[in-house]
């Protein structure tokens, strides 16, 4: 430890080394930082305006809109940052809190998706009793609970790391600070680390799948039992919470768990990619296309404001 030098800088190896793809890279990802901004924006918008559209089913999707442009956030601006500098340079403070905040906003996203599985239950095999047990002081409650959970728990993967000495000048294979590859340049014993890692991974992450799947089990049972016109509804109202969710599993489990992970070239950071920015662009993109109340009150919205422009041409 006495020869080696502590390092206060790392360097992300990026997405590209060639200085002709900076450019284009850059205004590429920032159209795509700017459409899920304004997607998502959008979403909450409307849920804010229309009152059809003030349940809890809407307001666990305003707020999953909420928690896609926060970690969209974490990630694209340090990404379009280095585009324009060409550098690469990050510091390890800002590092581990880049990590924190990327966690932080995929582990709320993910128990989210948890809480609306739960909702979809309540809705379609209990709907007499739905309001009752989905009122707006549980799902505040709820909303809470899966914010405070989601803050404590990178807090224990922050805590370790700032116990560790990073000297290996090796540069981090990936465009944005992953904790895995910030293990890899330290020089101290990261054992715990691993562990933790491996113990959330199994537990945290696994019972948070389990939860999101199992109502579905019995959601599904319940629609078989209905009939043609009510199972056509229910299934609607479930499409768009199944298609975020397999997209977000998919996407994720490919990025950490395909063959090559561990290599992280060009080819290989391309899931990464997916996970990390084009998730949250996709996710408004799914309820708008199919959710038909989302659709109706976005062209509500369009007339209402093309009646306000023409009265204020008029005028």
């Amino acid at each position: 430890m006495e020869n080696q030098t502590i390092l206060y800088m790392l360097v992300l190896s990026g997405l590209s080394d060639l200085p002709s793809l900076q450019l284009p890279l850059f205004l590429v990802f920032l159209l795509v930082y700017l459409m899920t901004l304004t997607g998502n924006l959008l979403i909450v918008l409307l849920i804010y305006t229309d009152s059809h559209l003030q349940t809890p089913m809407y307001f666990f999707l305003g707020t999953l809109a909420c928690l896609d442009m926060g970690y969209s956030s974490v990630i694209t601006p340090r990404m379009l940052f280095d585009f324009h500098t060409q550098k690469m340079l990050i510091s390890i403070q800002a590092c581990i809190t880049q990590i924190y905040f990327f966690l932080f906003f995929i582990i709320s996203e993910l128990v989210l998706l948890s809480v609306m599985s739960f909702d979809r239950y309540f809705a379609i095999c209990r709907p007499l009793h739905y309001t009752q047990i989905m009122h707006w002081k549980a799902c505040v409650l709820l909303i809470l609970g899966v914010l405070i959970f989601s803050m404590l728990y990178p807090l224990v993967h922050v805590l370790l790391l700032l116990k560790l000495t990073f000297c290996i000048s090796t540069p981090l294979q990936s465009f944005f600070c992953d904790l895995p590859q910030l293990l890899l340049v330290s020089c101290s014993d990261t054992f715990i680390n691993l562990l933790l890692i491996l113990i959330t991974a199994i537990f945290l992450g696994g019972g948070i799948f389990t939860l999101t799947f199992c109502p579905y089990i019995i959601i599904l049972n319940t629609i078989m039992k209905m009939s043609k016109a009510m199972r056509s509804k229910a299934f609607s109202t479930c499409s768009s919470h199944l298609t975020v969710v397999f997209t977000v599993y998919g996407i994720s489990f490919f990025s950490y768990f395909h063959p090559n992970a561990k290599d992280h070239s060009a080819v290989d950071k391309v899931p990464s990619v997916f996970y990390t920015v084009l998730t949250p662009l996709v996710n408004p993109l799914i309820y708008s296309l199919r959710n038909e109340k989302i659709k109706i009150s976005l062209k509500k919205a369009l007339c209402k404001l093309n009646i306000m422009r023409g009265k204020y041409v008029f005028e």
